[in-house]
């Protein structure tokens, strides 16, 4: 039996070699890219960045929770943003405003590890989000952060391929 799908306006087309039928379109809730994920993100329970609108970090220069509504798939997980306007921008560009090291705390990839970070703690650098796992790490990174970006680019790889051995 041959079956052919065609979406258009909501609905599915099943064609088969019997005839044809209309059916719901069954669409995620959650609107997402349609490339596969080649970035490992923090996200606890599937939610990115602890559910931090990252664009606001550069926006509003402080951290700013997402909202279910304004949700967007993307590297594997959710992201949530405070309004539609930056949900459009990340869409747009989403690696000018994530985190980098996929919202892992950037000192901690420095020495090597892939450790967890609240919103609170952050930074950015030229033009590039940083997170790190609290305010005392956050003060540590802060001495040196264009040494210790260097050391986490040399890490990434790397740890992320532990991950995935």
């Amino acid at each position: 039996m041959n079956v052919r799908l065609l979406l258009a306006g909501g609905l599915v087309a099943i064609a088969t070699s019997g005839g044809a039928a209309l059916v719901p379109a069954l669409a995620n809730a959650i609107p997402q890219e349609t490339q596969t994920p080649t970035i490992k993100i923090f996200a606890e329970d599937g939610i990115a960045i602890n559910g931090t609108d990252p664009v606001a970090y550069f926006k509003q220069g402080k951290p700013v929770p997402g909202r279910q509504e304004h949700a967007y798939q993307w590297q594997g997980a959710t992201w949530l943003f405070a309004n539609e306007e930056h949900r459009a921008q990340f869409v747009q560009q989403p690696e000018a405003y994530a985190p980098q090291f996929g919202g892992f705390c950037a000192y901690g990839l420095a020495k090597g590890a892939l450790v967890p970070t609240i919103p609170e703690a952050w930074s950015i650098v030229d033009g590039k989000l940083y997170l790190n796992y609290n305010a005392t790490v956050q003060g540590l990174w802060n001495q040196d952060p264009t040494g210790y970006i260097k050391q986490a680019n040399a890490n990434w790889q790397p740890t992320i391929s532990r991950l995935t051995r």
